[in-house]
């Protein structure tokens, strides 16, 4: 694997530090297994879904939590009280923990599991101090009032 040297961009991007060490951080971190499979949709400006395949799960055995900028998904099965004898098992019914790291403002809103589908809806709310605004440009002299 490739090493990156992110070291321009922390020279470049004035407050952007976080942004950067997601990145390296991304760069450095081995990928996540293919399972469960999911889909990360835009359903307009602010809001997203995440829907996982989360076959042979119940509610019970599904657990979301949020923490900071984390989301973390975990699905655990509890010990299985009888043999099953399986002449082919396709349907995997293995533990699992997924992480989502979500952006600045991005808070979880509801999730819904059916058919086998986990949607975990996601609503970005930018407070309003935070939002961009118009400075007004003045022309001629500066006047000093704080004297």
């Amino acid at each position: 694997m490739r090493n990156y040297d992110l070291t321009p961009l922390y020279r470049s991007a004035i407050g952007f530090d976080r942004l950067a060490q997601l990145a390296e951080h991304a760069a450095t971190k081995k990928a996540n297994s293919g399972y469960p499979p999911y889909n990360i949709e835009l359903l307009d400006e602010n809001n997203y879904r995440i829907t996982m395949a989360v076959a042979g799960f119940n509610m019970n055995e599904l657990e979301i939590t949020n923490e900071g900028d984390k989301l973390l998904v975990k699905g655990v099965k509890p010990e299985a009280s009888t043999e099953r004898n399986y002449l082919y098992q396709g349907i995997a019914e293995r533990e699992f923990e997924r992480t989502f790291q979500l952006a600045d403002h991005v808070k979880v809103v509801s999730a819904n599991l059916e058919n086998g589908l986990l949607d975990i809806d996601l609503e970005r709310e930018v407070p309003e101090a935070l939002k961009p605004r118009t400075i007004a440009i003045n022309q001629g002299k500066v006047v000093n009032t704080d004297s």
